[in-house]
C-alpha cells in the first residue's frame, strides 16, 4: 500500500475516472464510426441488450436521456438499419415495444471481438475481492451519473 492519504487517493481516483470516461467516449465514437452508426444509436443498442425485455420508445427516451421525439427518430434509424424491431404492446395497442432483432449483424459482432477481449484482459490480474470493489464502484458511479444528468436537465 502506498503512503498516500485519503484525500490524495480520492483525487487520484477522480482523475483516473475522468480519464477513463474520456477514453470510453472516444472508444464509443470510434466503434460507432466503424459500424456506420451515431454514438447515441450504438449506446441505445448496447443498453437494449442489457434489458431483460423489450422497451417502449418512452422508456428508451428515459434510458438515453433523449426527448420523446428524438427517441422516436433514433428507433426509426435503428429499425431502418435492421437492428431493432417494433411489435405491438399486447397490453396497450397505442404503444409499441422495441427490441433488438434476432439476427445480429456479423460485422457488428466482429467489431466487438478485439475490444471485448481487451477489456476482459484488463481485468485478468484483479483478485475476486478487487473485482467486487470495481463492480460496486461502477454501480455507484452509474447511479450518481444518472442522478447528475437528471439534475443538469432540470428534472
Amino acid at each position: 500500500m502506498s503512503n498516500r492519504n485519503r484525500a490524495d487517493l480520492l483525487a487520484a481516483v477522480t482523475v483516473a475516472a475522468r480519464r477513463q470516461h474520456a477514453a470510453y467516449a472516444l472508444f464509443n465514437q470510434a466503434m460507432a464510426d466503424r459500424l456506420g452508426l451515431h454514438p447515441t444509436d450504438l449506446q441505445c443498442i448496447s443498453l437494449l441488450g442489457l434489458e431483460p425485455g423489450p422497451l417502449t420508445t418512452g422508456e428508451i427516451a428515459k434510458l438515453t436521456g433523449l426527448t420523446s421525439g428524438s427517441a422516436t427518430r433514433l428507433v426509426d434509424r435503428l429499425e431502418r438499419a435492421g437492428l431493432v424491431e417494433r411489435r405491438p404492446d399486447p397490453h396497450d395497442r397505442r404503444r409499441s415495444l422495441i427490441s433488438l432483432t434476432a439476427r445480429r449483424s456479423p460485422e457488428a459482432d466482429a467489431a466487438w471481438d478485439a475490444p471485448g477481449s481487451a477489456f476482459a484482459q484488463a481485468l485478468d490480474d484483479f483478485t475476486d475481492d478487487e473485482l467486487a470493489v470495481v463492480e460496486r464502484y461502477l454501480h455507484r458511479a452509474t447511479q450518481v451519473g444518472s442522478e447528475q444528468a437528471e439534475r443538469l436537465r432540470g428534472r
